[in-house]
């Protein structure tokens, strides 16, 4: 039986247990103990429903844990650091089938509920080695950890659900296409004039019987024409795949039992592909995408003379191409995902760098140049405020926020006015001036950021206890003062002299001998 914790009780027997400011027993972790896998599964597709892991993705760690009977059952935890976090994480794990317990290292207990609102304490802690204690009301049991579970690797194991509503809304789609349908599908893409840019990725040989790597097409669209889905989802050889967070797209049709979104394990430079009926495609980093324009088929005139005009009747005609110019727009500012800081104003930005929080400084990636730095964040930018901010019209294509580019032509077709350099991210600034920063030249800007520390050894001495203990202690002794106590000190060499008898004889204040 546990002991329930009263209101204002200061002593707790559990080791690393304390009150929050509300009074609650609460330890520096949280655990959940669940059953089995698949309640473990349950239990991050009901918390990632309404909530998100990144706020304890750090302290997460998920373990497999053997009881002294031999049954094995899966141990979740993560940083407590509130009651109102603990709350969530109980409601859910009750619901999941699971228990809750709070502690800091090998002995945790019961969290509070409907019959102990200030949570619950031990009245005698069990004796024993093992890795994990548990007290609840109905049970106490120890536990070792037989092994680690890898969220990452956790969801790549998951199959996803079979839901024909699934990406049927309209946005942006990724195609993968077996190699020898790849040059097919580029000029389809091409004949019906589809934006879309195309990669070619490898990877190695499924068995030692193959000398040459698997190669597939990738192909990125932002938007897909409604004639085109039932072809592109239907084809044999062909994957239609509906982004479901950065770094990962679920196959059309199907459904991912976790919250991908809520779950940001998967790195955004790469692609994890998660196929119906088929082991998910790990893509560790993406390949150099080219549009498919650059594929159409080029047809060369056969020279004639007769058709050539002579240099007398040949007229020049007049150019008709227009330089690009930026104009103010009165549309209100959206998708700021970017930024150019002025090398004047890096100072400002080392400044601001101490107060951005931990998830701000994880997901920003910043270059620096010779122009500046550039900052580019896919959530958005407004949590550092400095420098001009930018928005993406394109994939690596940026203009200022509040301007339009003029003449209005489409983003992919100024993209390609600009060359459509492959691995180039393009900014264009306020006058026109076009600058291209190297994709690899973006880096997390918590690495780039913190300078190198120093630190100064210093050198311990053995010999200073040894010297500190022979040094002699003075000795104070009590004696008798005797009668001439003041015997020591030296008479006054020079003694006032006394007053004259006739001197200031009519002062009555002064006396006279």
């Amino acid at each position: 039986m546990l002991d329930r914790v009263a209101v204002h009780q200061t002593r707790l027997r559990t080791p690393g247990l304390g009150l929050d400011a509300k009074g609650v027993a609460l330890g520096a972790k949280g655990l959940v103990l669940l059953p089995s896998l698949d309640r473990l599964v349950a239990f991050l597709a009901l918390y990632t429903r309404q909530s998100s892991l990144s706020d304890i993705l750090r302290s997460l760690v998920v373990e497999v844990v053997r009881s002294k009977l031999g049954a094995r059952e899966v141990a979740f935890t993560c940083a407590a650091e509130s009651s109102d976090r603990l709350d969530r994480v109980a409601e859910v794990a009750r619901l999941a089938g699971g228990y809750t317990f709070t502690g800091t290292s090998r002995h945790y207990v019961q969290y509070r509920d409907a019959g102990a609102p200030f949570g619950y304490d031990i009245p005698q802690i069990v004796p024993g080695d093992a890795a994990l204690a548990l007290y609840h009301t109905t049970f106490s049991q120890t536990y070792e950890v037989e092994r680690k579970v890898d969220l990452r690797a956790l969801l790549l194991r998951l199959q996803p659900h079979l839901d024909p509503t699934a990406g049927r809304e309209p946005g942006p789609r990724w195609i993968l296409a077996e190699y020898g349908l790849g040059p097919a599908l580029i000029h389809y893409f091409v004949r019906s004039a589809v934006d879309a840019e195309v990669g070619l990725v490898e990877w190695p040989p499924q068995s030692s019987f193959d000398d040459a790597p698997v190669r597939r097409y990738l192909f990125r669209l932002n938007t897909v024409p409604e004639r085109m889905v039932p072809l592109l989802s239907s084809t044999p050889g062909l994957g239609y795949f509906v982004p479901a967070a950065p770094g990962a797209a679920v196959e059309m049709g199907h459904r991912h039992p976790v919250n991908l979104r809520a779950c940001p394990v998967f790195s955004d430079a790469g692609l994890v592909l998660f196929r119906g009926r088929a082991e998910p495609l790990d893509i560790a980093r993406l390949p150099a995408f080219g549009d498919v324009a650059a594929f159409a088929r080029v047809e060369l005139r056969k020279d004639d003379a007769r058709l050539a005009p002579s240099s007398a009747d040949a007229v020049q005609p007049d150019a008709v191409s227009l330089a690009l110019r930026l104009l103010p727009s009165t549309e209100p500012w959206r998708a700021i995902t970017a930024s150019w800081i002025r090398t004047e104003h890096m100072p400002l930005l080392r400044r601001i760098a101490y107060a951005l929080g931990p998830d701000t400084l994880r997901k920003v990636r910043v270059a620096f140049t010779a122009e500046g730095a550039f900052l580019r964040n896919p959530t958005g930018i407004e949590d550092i405020p400095v420098g001009e901010f930018f928005r993406e019209i394109h994939p690596g294509l940026y203009i200022p926020a509040g301007y339009d580019a003029v003449p209005a032509v489409a983003p992919a077709v100024l993209h390609r006015a600009l060359g459509s350099p492959s691995g180039q991210v393009l900014f264009i600034a306020r006058t026109g001036r076009a600058v291209g920063v190297p994709q690899e030249a973006f880096v997390s800007l918590e690495n780039a950021l913190l300078e190198a520390q120093a630190w100064t050894p210093i050198a311990a001495h053995s010999t200073g206890l040894t010297t500190a203990l022979a040094t002699d202690l003075p000795e104070v002794v009590l004696t008798s003062v005797g009668i001439r106590p003041l015997r020591d000190l030296a008479g006054d060499p020079d003694p006032p002299a006394l007053p004259s008898p006739n001197a200031d004889a009519d002062d009555p204040g002064r006396l006279t001998r």
